[in-house]
């Protein structure tokens, strides 16, 4: 289990714009994960800026619940708690099969101390499937480069800057509009995935 503060700069991108920073930093990592996510039928987590979901990789699974910060260190970014559970793949699976889960360990324990009348009612509503790039960024910002597909067949491109410093996350995302001639807008900015994934739900 891991819990860690997360904060970061997210840009939707032109799919020519992402192809381009693919092509410009050197690459970490490069795999492909599976996302599927949790609520009530009533939107319980949704309304409590919460969200829920169950990660499945090549080789391993986690189940992933990122909750807000009530005490965050900066307000333009994007800022919450993550909490994280390993899973094995065949736990994921069972999990993912499920009419209405029952998730256990420290996602459980919060579940428990904060929902325990509505746990038993999540249930998978949507899914997504990412290929994420993580790149050595300017500055040793963390890049990541995400192109995810969703039900309905929609797909789309996104970068993330990761760092705990804000200003440095500032800096960087200033110096890649500039060089790869994008602009952060309200509407390409820190949208949630969870929210896209549901809004093309097939």
């Amino acid at each position: 289990m891991s819990k860690n503060r997360e904060i970061e700069a997210k840009t939707l991108l032109a799919q020519d714009v992402y192809q381009k920073i693919v092509n410009s930093f050197p690459i970490r990592a490069d795999f492909v994960q599976e996302n599927y996510y949790f609520d009530t039928p009533d939107d319980l987590l949704k309304d409590h800026r919460i969200s829920l979901r169950i990660r499945i990789y090549a080789d391993h699974a986690e189940q992933t619940m990122k909750v807000p910060d009530l005490n965050p260190v900066q307000k333009k970014f994007h800022e919450v708690i993550e909490i994280n559970d390993n899973l094995t793949h065949d736990q994921a699976k069972k999990l993912v099969a499920q009419e209405h889960v029952d998730f256990q360990g420290n996602i459980g324990d919060y579940l428990d101390q904060h929902f325990s009348d509505q746990k038993e009612q999540l249930q998978l509503f949507t899914w997504s499937k990412t290929r994420r790039i993580l790149m050595n960024g300017l500055q040793n910002c963390e890049l990541t480069l995400d192109a995810t597909s969703y039900p309905d067949g929609y797909q789309d491109f996104e970068l993330e800057i990761e760092n705990t410093d804000p200003a440095l996350i500032k800096q960087v995302q200033t110096k890649l509009e500039h060089d790869y001639g994008f602009k952060q807008t309200k509407a390409n900015t820190n949208q949630n995935k969870i929210a896209r994934a549901s809004a093309h739900r097939k």
